[in-house]
């Protein structure tokens, strides 16, 4: 029993680790100048292992992607369904945690919105769609500004977000800090919060 479950962890922190090293090659180089051989270089396994776990590189790349959509989800849920006003602090805050904890992460998303490949786009679509929906309720409850429009409402803090990790190196220069460092970061989302407060919310 002990040694099925240790060759199922085994499994799956090979997975882990193929995937891991897929999304740090794939935020660095692009999905379609990235290979597998990069990728099982980073992780330290062969290409034919990860072809056993992954297949091709589109299985991979879907595999990355459902990764980073899963964590985007999971951590954006609690705050997308705070009430009002409060929405605006909570997914500042859940963005900042996803900058300062996962930020492989958000330069993959950055570089896959950014580069308009097929996932970058469905990526983009699914949260755009949130954010309009999201502002939509705001308006029917009455918590949003009278005659905002509501697909702006939605695309601007997705623009201020993804725009600021695609530039985030262009940001630097103008910046005392780096634009990832808690500092910055704390002033980037209490400049984004008071954008969007003063602008899109009921005053």
């Amino acid at each position: 029993m002990d040694d099925i479950a240790d060759g199922v962890q085994l499994q799956q922190s090979r997975q882990d680790r193929i995937l891991n090293a897929a999304l740090k090659v794939f935020a660095q180089r692009g999905t379609s100048d990235a290979t597998l051989q990069m990728v099982a270089d980073t992780a330290g396994v062969s290409v034919g292992l990860v072809q056993h776990h992954f297949g091709t590189k589109d299985g991979l790349i879907k595999a990355v992607d459902d990764v980073a959509m899963k964590l985007i989800s999971s951590t954006m849920f609690a705050a997308l369904e705070s009430p009002g006003r409060d929405s605006v602090t909570a997914i500042g805050r859940a963005v900042h945690g996803l900058l300062t904890d996962h930020l492989v992460v958000m330069d993959y998303l950055g570089r896959a919105v950014a580069s308009e490949t097929p996932s970058g786009m469905a990526i983009f679509d699914a949260m755009a769609r949130i954010g309009i929906d999201r502002w939509q309720r705001m308006i029917d409850t009455g918590d949003a500004a009278e005659g905002l429009d509501v697909v702006w409402a939605g695309l601007n803090p997705l623009v201020l977000t993804l725009g600021s990790i695609i530039l985030r190196r262009h940001l630097d220069r103008h910046l005392p800090a780096s634009f990832t460092s808690d500092p910055e970061l704390a002033r980037w989302e209490e400049s984004v919060n008071e954008l969007i407060r003063h602008g899109q919310l009921r005053q």
